[in-house]
Order: structure tokens, then sequence, then C-alpha cells
């Protein structure tokens, strides 16, 4: 059975719209061509996620996310989606979003990592920002049916 998970790990952090979002991912996903086994969102602290950065990237900043992908078979997502909600509110702010506009963003970034798209170049960037303004705009008609 497909399932999209939500954990908090340091923080307090309510999610509205959980079914919502649940089946915006799972839409992506099928519309995406793979197949979803399990995908868990865990929302975290800045330290929290500097934290995973520098043990598992070697990487020693801070960031926004950070996406595990634990699948096993093609066209298969099975994945951990990492993301500092402090980093969402600054970038919100910087960005001038809503922060729950900048988390969704960065929600479906995560998972189109998953799905096979890039972001290093500016070729992949560019690819990048077009998918998510795709499903950004589908999640925009389903909260408001």
């Amino acid at each position: 059975m497909p399932v999209v998970n939500f954990f908090t790990e340091d923080i307090k952090h309510t999610l509205k719209k959980k079914t919502i979002l649940k089946k915006w991912i799972k839409d992506t996903i099928i519309a995406e061509g793979y197949r979803l086994e399990e995908l868990n969102f865990i929302l975290c602290s800045d330290e929290y996620l500097l934290r995973i950065n520098q043990e598992y990237l070697d990487h020693d900043t801070y960031t926004d996310v950070i996406t595990f992908d634990n699948s096993e078979a093609p066209k298969t997502i099975v994945g951990d989606i990492f993301i500092s909600i402090e980093r969402i509110k600054e970038n919100a702010s910087t960005y001038k979003h809503a922060p729950e506009t900048e988390l969704h963003r960065v929600m479906i970034h995560g998972t189109l990592h998953l799905l096979g798209y890039k972001d290093k170049g500016k070729a992949a960037k560019v690819q990048m920002t077009e998918k998510e303004d795709q499903y950004l705009s589908l999640l925009l008609v389903e909260s408001a049916e």
C-alpha cells in the first residue's frame, strides 16, 4: 500500500491539509511514471539538518532540504525528505512567498529529485523550476476544490 508520512524531529510544526498534500505527492509520482511505496517527509530545525548534511553528505552548510533515495527497484519511490522549517521561513521572507507556499515548493523539489530531476547546472535548474511550478499549480487547483 503506497504511503506518504509526515514527521517532525526536533521542532513543533503543524502541517495543514495533510490529506490534500498526500494525494498531491502521490499524483505527482504517478504522473511521472513511478510507483510509490513509501515517502517520509521529516520536518526539522536548521541544526538537525546541518548535522545530517555534515554526517551523510560531508557538507558543512545549512540547506532547506536533503533527499535520500532508499529505493531498490527502478521507477519505485522509497525515500526520506528532510526539510528545515527555519530555512523555509527565511527563504519565504527572502523570496516574498508565504511560508506554506515555500514549504510546498521544497516538498515537491525533494520529490522531483527522487523522480530523477537534478538541479546542478543552468538547464537542469530551469527544468526543475518548471516542474516545481507545474506541480505547485496542480496543488493550488486541488486545494481550491
